[in-house]
């Protein structure tokens, strides 16, 4: 596994080195660190094979908004986790709806942020749970998500109770592609779990209740 650690702060880039050493039981931890975006950039290109990136969202030379953009456009399957400093919703809003998978404040605890990137490097979206949603999640007001054909291939594959390599191999997509599809889907329906894309799925028309995982 390697991760990208990107913050202006050495300390703060060295204790993310000890702790990410504890984020697999059963494989090595390769952690690249870069002080800010435009080494940040030039590892990514360097490193294909990179698994997520831990972004700050102050950083001297870009903020967060810009960077993500960034890696989305150069890097559209690669995760992107925003640690912020700051424990704004509004913040927090932003970059998820800019495509982040994760948002993680730097006054959390080191198992909950491990967790988080658990769930991320699943294929799962992270947000705090104690943010407002990203979005009014009222029938009246919103439209239905619209999923791509391919999407809702992975979700009904999901929904049987597929693993994202099940999917791939029953696709013959590669995994990091069905994680890209599944942080879609979870943006899409704005939920962080299987079990809630189910229920999104099934409020929405997209499943009948026998399909869903329980």
């Amino acid at each position: 596994m390697k991760i990208l650690v990107v913050d202006d702060h050495a300390l703060v880039r060295e204790g993310l080195c000890q702790v990410l050493q504890g984020l697999s039981p059963t494989e090595t931890t390769t952690v690249l660190t870069a002080p800010d975006c435009a080494r940040a950039f030039e590892l990514t290109t360097a490193h294909p094979d990179l698994d997520l990136v831990l972004l700050d969202y102050h950083l001297p030379d870009m903020n967060g908004m810009a960077a993500l953009a960034i890696l989305g456009q150069r890097h559209p399957e690669l995760p992107v986790v925003i640690l912020s400093g700051s424990a704004n919703p509004s913040i927090m809003q932003r970059v998820m709806a800019q495509g982040a998978a994760g948002f993680i404040t730097k006054s959390g605890l080191s198992d909950e942020l491990l967790v988080a990137l658990r769930r991320v490097l699943n294929g799962e979206i992270y947000q705090p749970s104690n943010f407002a949603p990203l979005f009014d999640d009222g029938l009246d007001s919103k439209m239905p998500p619209l999923l791509s054909p391919r999407q809702q291939d992975v979700l009904h594959l999901l929904l049987q109770g597929c693993t994202n390599r099940q999917i791939s191999e029953r696709l013959c997509l590669a995994e990091d592609t069905i994680k890209q599809h599944v942080r879609s889907i979870y943006r899409s329906f704005n939920v962080g779990t299987r079990m809630q894309a189910a229920q999104e799925a099934e409020r929405w028309g997209y499943v009948n209740s026998s399909a869903l995982v329980r």
